[in-house]
């Protein structure tokens, strides 16, 4: 299998490259040649939002297309149309947030997708930009030919938001830690792997359309997340499990300032948490055990200066903050 990846050198591309290089595929990856493309992966330099950017790959032909792009959709669409006469497929890691706020619980990918959306726009809002690109992508390559992989929190190794590395790093640094309940508390994510692993297999078996991509429910719990950030790191931390209402009328933002959290019975907690993700299953999707995600995401860290983190998405709890919650 022939298989382009646009991107392919950062947390969801790195891993998309490593598992088709583990499959014997022949890949080529195309970005900005800042980082460089992992051995045995074919590099092709250039950078799709400038005039011309994209002439290295005005040769070539492909079975499959990966693209993670998060930004502008007329980028997308500037891919898809140069790739479409010259690859087989198109698989667009797409976005949970494409659906219209705020889900119901238990929502399949027949629910609403937002408006405002064009395959043609400059940035603007992370879920019009998403589903832009889809519709970028279904511009060029038709219904059949387009895969949309509607992911929703992905961590593991090489995570470059900082989510589960801020927990990792402050379960490590010991003492009392504030743990948002309730311990029962339902979590979804995919690890970055297992969304490579089924991205590729979809290709290969011509599935199309979109999939609601993150592990089932009832995969782990928030409790048995950071019990894994415990027994990983060999920390001493004290995990003070507090109610939802005491965090939130503390001031806590859900999910930046304590990562992953949102309260139970909220709107957030239904979009991120609750998805049906039985069209995964039943095209291949498979999940690693919360333990091992966490485990290896903490070899992975050990080996870095510091931890990742986005500085326009500041993630994690500020100390005395949570020294204040916790005093109650």
């Amino acid at each position: 299998m022939r298989l382009l990846v646009l991107g392919g050198t950062q947390f969801v591309g790195r891993a998309v490259v490593e598992a088709a290089l583990a499959r014997g595929w022949e890949v080529t990856v195309f970005n900005r040649g800042s980082v460089g493309a992992l051995p045995g992966a074919r590099a092709v330099v250039g950078d799709r939002t400038a005039e011309g950017g994209m002439s290295a790959l005005g040769e070539g032909s492909w079975d499959a297309v990966v693209d993670t792009w998060a930004r502008e959709p007329r980028a997308v669409q500037s891919a898809a149309r140069l790739l479409r006469g010259r690859a087989g497929r198109y698989a667009y890691v797409s976005s949970l947030s494409v659906y219209e706020w705020a889900p119901p619980a238990g929502y399949d990918e027949g629910a609403k997708v937002v408006d405002g959306a064009s395959p043609g726009a400059g940035r603007t809002e992370y879920a019009q930009d998403k589903r832009g690109g889809e519709l970028a992508v279904l511009e060029s390559f038709g219904e059949e030919r387009s895969l949309f992989a509607r992911a929703g929190l992905i961590l593991g190794p090489y995570e470059n938001v900082g989510r589960l590395p801020w927990w990792l790093t402050r379960v490590a640094r010991g003492g009392p830690v504030l743990a948002p309940g309730p311990r029962e508390l339902p979590v979804q994510y995919i690890d970055a792997r297992d969304l490579a692993e089924w991205t590729l297999g979809a290709l290969e078996r011509e599935v199309s359309g979109p999939v609601n991509l993150v592990s089932p429910q009832g995969h782990t719990t928030m409790g048995e997340l950071l019990d894994a950030c415990v027994n990983t790191t060999a920390s001493t931390a004290d995990l003070r499990w507090t109610a939802p209402e005491t965090v939130l009328a503390a001031g806590v933002k859900p999910w930046t300032e304590l990562p992953v959290w949102v309260p139970p019975g909220s709107d957030m907690h239904d979009a991120l948490h609750s998805a049906d993700v039985s069209r995964a299953l039943a095209t291949g999707l498979s999940c690693r055990p919360v333990t091992e995600t966490v485990a290896d995401t903490w070899t992975w860290l050990k080996q870095l200066d510091e931890a990742p983190q986005r500085p326009d998405l500041p993630i994690g709890l500020d100390p005395e903050a949570e020294a204040r919650v916790l005093a109650g």
